[in-house]
């Protein structure tokens, strides 16, 4: 009787395991899938993003052209202008979301934690924070000294107060991906060069240099990882010429699932 009910019990465990085991890996093919369905959608946004670029550039050329002649058809470039900056911006703001939702293995972040970051974006003209995707976004004009890697006394208040989110009892189900951007805008101040050769340079020097503060302020090491993509990630066009746009001068925050 003992024995017949124990090795009821063990094929009733085996069975459980199996089955389990079956349910994990099944789980572990579908975010797979669902992860290369999403990396795949971000390569097509971004080669679309690209394409559009190089139409932006060639309209802006007609534009200038017609301009120049006092042409009949200059209204008409400039609304064509208009149409294709506003889609790659639109397309810009899809891929950000898409890299966070990716970055958190479609994790949402809770309620109340957005609702802190929320309340910490508003009224600041420095931050914007996007609940899509998980990342908050600093003007590297408002928080850094012009030219410098180095935070300033403003910046500094501003991260000390997301450290404070982050390390709340929601915030710490979470680590933190810092990305550093620049623009178009070539560096030739001699004395800034030396130390930032290029905007490769400058974009990981400013994300190492928030996340310095970041540590300082509190935040586990751990927690923490830096990278920099120089000019080559721009959320809205930059003036013909590598004449740059403030708007691609940033730090992004992204909120990430442990380990990633």
């Amino acid at each position: 009787m003992r024995t017949t009910t124990l090795l009821t019990i063990l094929g009733i465990s085996a069975a459980f395991i199996f089955t389990n085991g079956c349910v994990s890996q099944s789980k572990y093919r579908d975010l797979q899938t669902q992860n290369r369905t999403q990396q795949e959608r971000i390569a097509a946004l971004e080669a679309e993003t690209n394409t559009a670029r190089l139409q932006l550039d060639q309209l802006k050329q007609k534009l200038a052209e017609a301009e120049s002649r006092g042409g009949t058809d200059v209204d008409a470039l400039r609304q064509q202008v208009a149409a294709l900056e506003a889609a790659i911006e639109q397309k810009n703001t899809l891929i950000t979301q898409l890299q966070g939702q990716l970055m958190r293995g479609g994790q949402a972040l809770p309620a109340e934690l957005n609702t802190m970051l929320e309340d910490f974006a508003k009224g600041s003209d420095m931050i914007t924070y996007d609940p899509q995707s998980g990342v908050v976004k600093f003007k590297s004009d408002l928080l850094f000294t012009p030219g410098s890697d180095q935070v300033d006394e403003k910046g500094k208040e501003a991260l000390k107060a997301l450290v404070g989110i982050l390390d709340s009892e929601q915030g710490k189900q979470f680590d933190a991906v810092v990305a550093g951007h620049t623009d178009d805008l070539p560096i030739q101040k001699p004395s800034t060069k030396q130390l930032h050769p290029t905007n490769w340079y400058l974009s990981a020097h400013r994300a190492i240099s928030v996340l310095n503060a970041m540590i300082s302020d509190g935040m586990e090491a751990t927690r923490l990882s830096a990278r920099g993509f120089g000019e080559f990630r721009p959320v809205a066009p930059n003036a013909p010429g590598h004449k740059g746009n403030p708007v691609n001068r940033r730090v992004e925050i992204f909120i990430v699932t442990k380990g990633m």
